[in-house]
């Protein structure tokens, strides 16, 4: 497959142009054009269009080196910086930010049901980027999972650095929370640091908690009266969330603002669910109606509400 991912292609027989979205398999390739449509081609049936270079293809590979003082030498700061194409939204370019002063080696290997396929290798200098790897965000759930190995060098006198080997496989969490501008990239994206410290335990710190008082442990979070359930105001990552899941975290929230709501002894709480297909209000009902704090509840207010919202009242 002589294309991938970002690359601007135009058709052979046909006026459009666009960029490759996705690589369906040896022969055919996913193809979206201005009206943002993805559109499965042939890769016989398109060229590629000499003379356009996306921001994401530029590298930055010079192995120069100048002397830095020692307290001046930065050891820290190797990422994985994930930045959407610019124009094409679908795509998800990985980039190596080496944020050090040392030049670094890198490798990439994918893994998947233990298939193993080398992706990338290069030497990145001190204080530049370079692209590794580009996916198709939509197809998360089938990406393999990486294997970064890291060796670290220069020529000044400096105590040498491990190498480093992270595995990762990244899941919807990963790219849940808002894009963080991304250090050398001056872009917005994800982040992802190979060289943090290991998390160590303290173990006397970890005893103490236990042994803390109640009263230290519990605190309860201000009441409000109205609670909307709807998941894309409880997760950032729901479009990656399956309907089960969808309805446990739905459940879990409405279990937390009822107790809050008990506890703090509110005359009443409201809970939107939507209409939809029913199945949010009917598990809500049902376990309210098994609660002994609950006095009645209700349909709120239609000419607000419709049909898509719960009073509570409490006792």
């Amino acid at each position: 497959m002589k294309y991938k991912l970002g690359d601007f292609v135009r058709f052979v027989d046909e006026k459009m142009e666009g960029f490759v979205t996705r690589i369906i398999d040896d022969e055919m390739i996913g193809v979206t054009g201005e009206d943002d449509f993805e559109i499965p081609v042939l890769a016989s049936k398109v060229t590629t269009v000499h003379g356009y270079q996306s921001n994401a293809s530029i590298k930055n590979n010079t192995t120069e080196e100048h002397a830095i003082p020692v307290a001046e030498f930065k050891t820290k700061g190797v990422y994985i910086g994930m930045v959407s194409d610019p124009k094409a939204n679908s795509v998800v370019h990985f980039h190596l930010i080496n944020d050090t002063s040392f030049q670094i080696l890198l490798s990439l290997t994918a893994e998947k049901q233990q298939v193993f396929k080398g992706e990338y290798a290069s030497v990145i200098a001190a204080k530049s980027t370079t692209q590794i790897y580009s996916a198709q965000l939509a197809d998360l759930q089938l990406w393999p999972k990486f294997i970064f190995n890291v060796l670290f060098y220069t020529t000044q006198n400096m105590q040498p650095i491990a190498p480093l080997t992270v595995s990762e496989k990244f899941k919807a969490k990963d790219f849940a929370g808002a894009k963080k501008q991304l250090p050398l990239l001056n872009q917005p994206g994800w982040l992802l640091q190979l060289d943090e410290p290991e998390f160590i335990i303290d173990a006397l710190q970890l005893k103490e908690s236990f042994y803390k008082p109640a009263e230290e442990k519990v605190k309860t979070e201000k009441p409000v009266q109205e609670i909307d359930l709807h998941i894309e105001k409880l997760r950032d990552d729901y479009q990656f969330l399956n309907g089960a899941e969808i309805l446990t975290i739905q459940l879990a929230m409405f279990n937390k603002a009822l107790d809050t709501a008990i506890v703090h002894q509110l005359p009443d709480v409201t809970f939107i669910h939507g209409a939809g297909n029913g199945v949010l209000k009917h598990e809500l009902h049902k376990l309210l109606s098994k609660n002994n704090k609950i006095q009645t509840f209700m349909d709120a207010r239609k000419e607000k509400f419709g049909y898509g919202a719960t009073k509570v009242i409490l006792k």
